[in-house]
C-alpha cells in the first residue's frame, strides 16, 4: 500500500530528526508537504530538550523538488505554491537551534532548497546536486537565491540557475554547498556522532554565533548581556580546569 506523502519526525536524545517522505516520487514536496513543515519546526523550536535538529530524506533520496503536479493543483486552489516553499524555507533558516541536513541521492530543486536554509550540510558519496528553475522557466525567488549566493559564492550560484545541471559531492564540496562528503553506508552514524558533539555544547554561544554569522548586527549587546547573566562561561572555564564535561545551562 502506497504511503500518503508526509513530513515526519522523532527525537533521539536532544536531537530531532525532521524526515522528508514521499518515497514514490524521490521525496518531491506536495502542497501539503511543504506546508507541514513550518508548523512542525514551530513546534520543535519551542521544545527545550531539543538542541540540534537533522532534516533528511525517507530511503536513498534527500528530496527531489516540488511535487508539481501537486503544486499545479494548489495553484488552481488559489494557493502561491513558491510562497509555500519560500515560507519552509525561512522557517529552517530562522530554527533557532543548530541544523543539519543528511544528504543521499538527489538533492535537486526545492531539496536543494531546504538543504541551503540549513547550518550545515553532510552527503554521502553519490549525492547529486542542483537548482533546476530554468528547466521550467521559473524564477527562483529572491531570497533562496541571495541565500544560496552567500553560501557558495555568485560564480556558483549562477553555474547552478543558469544551466539547471547537476553536480557531484565533489564539486559540491569545493563551492561549499556541502561541508562533509561521507562514504556510502557511513552517514548516518557520522551525523549521529556530529550532533552529539553540538548537544554537548553551549546553546548560548551556538545561538549568537548562528545570528551573527547569518549577518544580524542588531543584537550584539543583547548577547553581551545574556552571556553575562548566563553562567556558561563560568562553568565552561571550571570544566576545563577540573578537566570534566561542561553543564551548560543556559537555553534559548
Amino acid at each position: 500500500m502506497q504511503r500518503l506523502p508526509r513530513v515526519t519526525h522523532s527525537l533521539a536524545g536532544s536531537t530531532a530528526t525532521v524526515v522528508l517522505s514521499n518515497p514514490a516520487k524521490r521525496n518531491a514536496m506536495t502542497a501539503d508537504m511543504w506546508r507541514e513543515l513550518p508548523e512542525l519546526l514551530a513546534r520543535l523550536a519551542a521544545d527545550p530538550t531539543v538542541r540540534a535538529l537533522v532534516l533528511t530524506g525517507d530511503g536513498p533520496t534527500f528530496c527531489a523538488g516540488a511535487d508539481i503536479s501537486s503544486l499545479r493543483d494548489a495553484a488552481a486552489a488559489g494557493s502561491a505554491p513558491q510562497e509555500l516553499a519560500v515560507r519552509a524555507e525561512e522557517a529552517l533558516a530562522a530554527f533557532p537551534k543548530p541544523t543539519l541536513a543528511a544528504v543521499r541521492g538527489y538533492c535537486v530543486g526545492g531539496g536543494s532548497q531546504l538543504a541551503a536554509a540549513c547550518d550545515l550540510r553532510f552527503a554521502e558519496e553519490g549525492a547529486l546536486f542542483g537548482v533546476t528553475p530554468a528547466k521550467l522557466g521559473i524564477v527562483y525567488p529572491a531570497s533562496s537565491t541571495r541565500r544560496l549566493a552567500a553560501l557558495i559564492g555568485p560564480a556558483a550560484t549562477k553555474y547552478l540557475l543558469f544551466s539547471g545541471e547537476l553536480i557531484d559531492t565533489g564539486r559540491a564540496l569545493r563551492t561549499g554547498l556541502v561541508d562533509e562528503v561521507l562514504p556510502e553506508g557511513e552517514l548516518g552514524k557520522r551525523v549521529a556522532e556530529f550532533t552529539r558533539v553540538l548537544v554537548s555544547r553551549s546553546q548560548l554561544t551556538q545561538a549568537a554565533a548562528k545570528e551573527f554569522a547569518d549577518g544580524r548586527t542588531d543584537r550584539d549587546g543583547h548577547w553581551a548581556e545574556q552571556a553575562r547573566g548566563s553562567g556558561d562561561t563560568a562553568e565552561g572555564v571550571a570544566a576545563f580546569l577540573e578537566r570534566r564535561s561542561p553543564r551548560f545551562t543556559w537555553s534559548p
